[in-house]
């Protein structure tokens, strides 16, 4: 798949940074206390980090696309690490929530639990995430060469589950964008991890 996000990071820049984030952002700020430390992971180009900041919360953005990194830290004012989510050591990170709006629509569904486990590891029991998955069956590749996993309800809550997760709000919209196209989002809570005698 071509790296869209590195080579026409300005025009996805353009078409989403405008965006008004809060439906599917307040489901998560509601849950959180003011300070609260949110890594957003496909950061993109810094919107819904700016969002979160100006409604109290201390930020850290992840994206992979350098231009995009730079985007971000510039629109938003915070610490963006530029990495790959797949294969970053996300243990040296403390958060109370992570964001993945969106961040893991281009990963096969057999590798989706893997880089969900890396990515989510830093969160301590009961840590919150909010995470943005397009609703259908099988793939879709679009004009720009990117191609996307699309998610039935039913799977993803198993996907959940099995990963040590409940969900504790659940939403479908229309993109924003104009597409058509469905979104689901879940906000999800890390169960208590079991300790032994």
């Amino acid at each position: 798949m071509p790296d869209y996000y590195q080579n026409k990071y300005k025009s996805y820049h353009e078409k989403t940074f405008a965006i008004d984030p809060s439906d599917f952002l307040s489901p998560l700020a509601e849950r959180l206390t003011a300070g609260a430390m949110v890594l957003d992971v496909g950061c993109g180009s810094g919107r819904d980090l700016l969002w979160m900041k100006k409604k109290g919360f201390d930020v850290i953005g992840f994206d992979h696309s350098h231009g995009l990194v730079e985007l971000a830290r510039e629109n938003a004012g915070c610490k963006v690490i530029e990495g790959d989510f797949e294969t970053y050591d996300f243990s040296a990170i403390s958060a109370d929530a992570i964001m993945l709006i969106g961040a893991l629509v281009h990963i096969q569904y057999d590798q989706i639990s893997d880089v969900f486990k890396n990515i989510t590891s830093l969160l301590s029991d009961f840590g919150i995430i909010l995470i943005t998955l397009k609703e259908g069956t099988g793939t879709l590749t679009d004009e720009e060469g990117r191609t996307f996993y699309r998610w039935q309800d039913e799977k993803a809550r198993a996907i959940f589950y099995n990963l040590g997760f409940k969900v504790c709000d659940f939403s479908r919209s229309f993109s924003k964008t104009g597409s058509g196209e469905v979104w689901l989002g879940y906000v999800l809570e890390k169960k208590k991890t079991a300790t032994t005698q």
